[in-house]
């Protein structure tokens, strides 16, 4: 008898023990976590970050100096700065604290070292490099979807991407990083999956419409943590701010868009589109992407934003925008749409979609417009640019080379030529 109840117990105890590891709660403490660089100014002599903690810790610092690879990192050394904090209520727990400082006054082109905390409880000493004061070559990350089973399956292709390219001078997530709004374990799911590369390579997310939610007026709402967990330009359209905005690094211009109020909302259409070309009008870079949520040219069956491309397409053509990074239809395709709607080696903006995470649908292989495409495939890209050459490479999650292209440009008014470099093993459109 005291077998059976012995077995019976260490089978309750397995399975409760199976069921907390599989919904990991991600409650915040007295320790930095969830720590992320963004950009709210310019990234050549600021850096913003980010963290959380629990509501204890209601003052907070960061420390940050140049790196010379010396361990005397501490004061007097480093510049301290006091961090803003604001508080976010959550359904999972009664609230959390987030803070969050720009360091300013740095050096371009520079290696620097940071930590943050209370003064008491700090986070680990992690690095930066501030961008280039002028052109000079650099490459970054561009992820499509991760929305589902963010840990489980996600979080490999952010760090396959990191393996690949450890440089990368800054990460786009174009849109649904989490499936649930609101929801803060899915939160701390995608912020566990980047772990320690979100503290070294500044991130510049746009959101997409899993990260809305209608509020009990019935008000489409973007996610609280929105605002709560990164630091990001207040250069959009009021209404919109740090959910519209831009960056201007070395010699590219990157521009986030939002897209659910633009596909849900025509006032906002309005707006974004008066923003934007303005935005676009007044563009000193070389090259110019841009970066949102719902495809301009979709790529699943059944999908189609006529009223985003009869908007935005027009621009993106009068003021030569060389990429746009998109996601929503989880599928890959990559392309141009010419006024002779095929693709070719001509100039014209080059339109992407892309995903990270596993969830997958079919694609329409009805539109001419794409060159390339696959299905139930998680990828990641590098994008180079080196003066007048944008280099841009697809990776399957196994690190395998899927796609690539080259661009050329040789006057900033002038759209770049297409150079089809994709590789031997990418999925041509035969239909």
């Amino acid at each position: 008898m005291n077998k059976i109840i012995l077995k019976i117990s260490l089978v309750a105890l397995f399975c409760i023990g199976y069921k907390s590891s599989s919904a990991q709660p991600f409650q915040p403490t007295s320790i930095p976590d969830r720590i992320i660089l963004t950009w709210s100014a310019d990234p050549a002599t600021t850096q913003s970050v980010t963290w959380r903690t629990d509501s204890t810790v209601n003052q907070a610092y960061g420390q940050v100096l140049v790196e010379s690879s010396s361990p005397k990192l501490e004061k007097p050394e480093s510049s301290e700065f006091t961090a803003t904090t604001s508080v976010l209520k959550g359904k999972e727990y009664a609230s959390a604290h987030y803070h969050s400082i720009t360091f300013t006054g740095l050096q371009p082109d520079k290696v620097y070292t940071y930590r943050v905390g209370d003064g008491k409880n700090w986070s680990e000493w992690f690095q930066f490099k501030t961008a280039p004061a002028q052109d000079k070559p650099f490459s970054f990350i561009y992820l499509g979807d991760a929305q589902n089973d963010i840990r489980s399956k996600w979080s490999r292709v952010i760090r396959r991407a990191f393996a690949t390219h450890g440089d990368a001078s800054f990460i786009v997530h174009a849109g649904d990083l989490i499936n649930r709004s609101n929801n803060d374990n899915e939160w701390g799911e995608w912020h566990f999956g980047g772990g320690f590369i979100n503290g070294m390579i500044p991130s510049i997310p746009s959101s997409g419409n899993h990260e809305y939610f209608r509020d009990e007026e019935k008000t489409l709402t973007l996610d609280p943590h929105w605002r709560a967990q990164y630091t990001l330009p207040e250069n959009g359209p009021d209404g919109l701010k740090e959910s519209v905005y831009y960056v201007d690094y070395a010699n590219v211009r990157i521009i986030s868009l939002n897209s659910q109020m633009i596909v849900l909302d025509s006032n906002s259409l309005k707006i974004q589109a008066k923003w934007l070309e303005d935005v676009l009008k007044n563009n000193p870079k070389k090259w110019t992407m841009i970066t949102y949520h719902h495809p301009i040219y979709s790529t699943a069956k059944g999908r189609d934003n006529k009223e985003f491309r009869a908007a935005f397409k027009p621009l993106f053509d009068k003021y030569h925008v060389d990429l746009l990074m998109q996601g929503h239809d989880h599928t890959y395709s990559r392309g141009q749409n010419l006024p002779t709607g095929t693709s070719g080696k001509v100039g014209g903006p080059m339109y992407v979609v892309s995903v990270a995470g596993p969830k997958m649908y079919k694609i329409d292989v009805e539109p001419k417009w794409m060159d390339v495409f696959a299905e139930d495939t998680q990828l990641f890209q590098i994008i180079s640019v080196n003066g007048d050459e944008l280099n841009y490479t697809a990776y399957k999650a196994s690190g395998e080379v899927f796609d690539s292209f080259k661009l050329v440009k040789k006057l900033k008014n002038k759209a770049a030529v297409f150079t089809d470099t994709r590789a031997k093993n990418s999925l041509k459109k035969t239909k």
